[in-house]
């Protein structure tokens, strides 16, 4: 008699924050090892805590409408420990406990559950999700995985109330976890070293799609101090153009997405063997597309050939790497310098990118930044002719910044990842105070004078 397969439910947990909004953000290494998993001939399940599109939300958004982008179901939860005085709402984005709970008695009993969690600061969300899914499922094992198992290890393995944590990349610990567990194994159908060899992520497994994340490279040669991009992924992997045109096209056929979002951290570096060959054959297939880089490009790496392929490919919002403009006393990384910042930008502009399509990251929050600082970087960008876009600091476990961030913070950051939330202005000294986070939003509107 012929057992059956395994049955592995993946499961993308609740996030619980002052404030969340769905900008291209899918649980892309999910839904990688759940396509590996059935490439290996595993049964898969899949269910999205934070689905926009949850069949019982009744009259849902139009999947396509703002590039796929939208809000998540919001539902006020009081706030964790050690943040009460916060003065803030605190919620629950993703769908209402019961559709998890009747999601969860509808499917067949799986013989494990995979949990990600992208912030470390999103763990109570998480702890929910497995409460949650203990109280369908009792005896069946449930492993934690991603960003925050990697960087607070110890933290999920004592609070989580998972029976396995993987820190790193899961695709093939998930494999020998799955044959540990159930005796179920099958030779490997994808080389874990090659890109070209994955199976496209799962994105079927979702009730609707309106976008599709793509991730062309991992991990980054740079080392940046608030970063931790090479401790998630140490290997620097690149997948061959014609193999990311592929999938492109791929997935408009099968769904008809328009907007893709490059999840790369390193999206132009060694531009002339990755990003120029596989924007030209974009612009080749003539096909109606729209790019976004969320996670910005860096941006001495961008050249008049540069600017101008991204623009004829349909690149529509292009962030830049740029932190900080304190250049004299820039430490944090080896990204960009000042003329090197102007001159990309003029490219950019001259290859036709308008100013509300591109926008410079700048980090607030750092530690011993003051506002003055982030006040007149914002300034420097819009006089370049693009937007500022602020983006307040995460501190980070294991990075280079951790130890500074938690001699700077007036929060114990290494007692509780909870304290690394960056809407909290963490690593702010006790005088910090919200107004001045309403100040630089109001300076990012204002006109130039």
């Amino acid at each position: 008699m012929k057992h059956r397969p395994p049955h592995i439910l993946c499961v993308n947990p609740w996030i619980h924050d002052f404030a969340a909004y769905d900008v291209w953000a899918k649980p892309i290494g999910l839904l990688s090892i759940a396509s590996i998993l059935r490439l290996q001939g595993l049964s898969v399940s899949y269910i999205d805590c934070q689905d926009r599109f949850h069949p019982q939300a009744g009259k849902s958004q139009d999947p396509m409408a703002r590039n796929g982008r939208g809000p998540y179901v919001k539902t006020l939860i009081p706030p964790p420990e050690g943040l009460e005085s916060i003065q803030r709402n605190y919620s629950r984005y993703g769908i209402l406990p019961q559709w998890f709970e009747q999601d969860l008695n509808d499917l067949p009993r799986p013989d494990m559950v995979l949990v990600t969690c992208l912030m470390t600061y999103w763990y109570p969300g998480l702890f929910e999700t497995i409460r949650a899914i203990r109280s369908i499922y009792p005896d069946v094992p449930i492993v934690v995985g991603g960003i925050y198992a990697t960087l607070c290890y110890d933290h999920a393995e004592s609070h989580s109330g998972a029976d396995y944590v993987l820190a790193g990349p899961g695709e093939t610990q998930v494999l020998d976890l799955i044959k540990e567990v159930t005796g179920f194994s099958s030779a490997l159908k994808f080389d874990p070293e090659n890109l070209n060899s994955y199976p496209y992520p799962a994105f079927d497994l979702q009730h609707k799609i309106g976008y599709i994340p793509l991730l062309t490279s991992k991990g980054c040669p740079f080392s940046c101090s608030y970063c931790a991009s090479n401790i998630l992924q140490p290997k620097r992997m690149l997948m061959d153009p014609d193999r990311v045109v592929d999938e492109i096209i791929f997935w408009q056929d099968f769904c008809g997405v328009t907007d893709f979002a490059f999840y790369d951290d390193a999206l132009l570096v060694n531009a002339q063997k990755h990003a120029v060959p596989m924007f030209k054959q974009i612009i080749k297939t003539g096909r109606n597309l729209n790019f976004h880089t969320p996670n910005a490009v860096h941006i001495r790496e961008i050249t008049p050939e540069i600017a101008e392929l991204m623009v004829a490919a349909g690149v529509k919002t292009l962030r830049l790497g740029l932190e900080t403009l304190e250049f004299e006393k820039r430490e944090i990384d080896q990204k960009v310098k000042e003329n090197e910042f102007i001159q990309a930008v003029s490219y950019l502009l001259a290859a036709g990118f308008q100013k509300e399509q591109v926008g410079a990251y700048l980090l607030a929050g750092l530690p011993g930044q003051n506002m003055e600082s982030v006040e007149r970087s914002i300034k420097i960008v819009k006089k370049s002719g693009i937007t500022p876009t602020l983006a307040y600091y995460t501190p980070i476990p294991h990075t280079k910044m951790w130890a500074a961030a938690v001699a700077a913070s007036r929060y114990d950051l290494a007692s509780d990842p909870i304290f690394t939330n960056n809407a909290i202005m963490p690593c702010r000294q006790s005088n910090f105070e919200w107004d001045e986070l309403a100040r630089l939003k109001q300076l990012v509107k204002e006109e130039i004078r």
